[in-house]
């Protein structure tokens, strides 16, 4: 990928990651919850650093998960 590709890419997902975590922080859901969606922001974010492309693909299925109401239980 070129170098203004691969900007592009990075820009994208910076501001997908970001409207995710405010999504992520507007839930009315138990803190246990709300705190394993971040830890999984967080995976997603570092992926990013490594393979934006691959971070695009995850962020997608975590929103598209989110916004059909698949949230995983409160963890223990």
């Amino acid at each position: 990928m070129d170098n203004d590709g691969q900007l592009e890419l990075y820009t994208a997902v910076a501001a997908q990651l970001k409207e995710a975590h405010s999504k992520v922080r507007a839930l009315q859901v138990p803190e246990g919850v709300r705190m394993a969606l971040t830890r999984k922001l967080l995976v997603i974010t570092a992926a990013a650093k490594h393979d934006p492309a691959e971070a695009a693909r995850r962020l997608k299925r975590f929103t598209t998960d989110l916004d059909q109401g698949r949230i995983p239980e409160e963890e223990l």
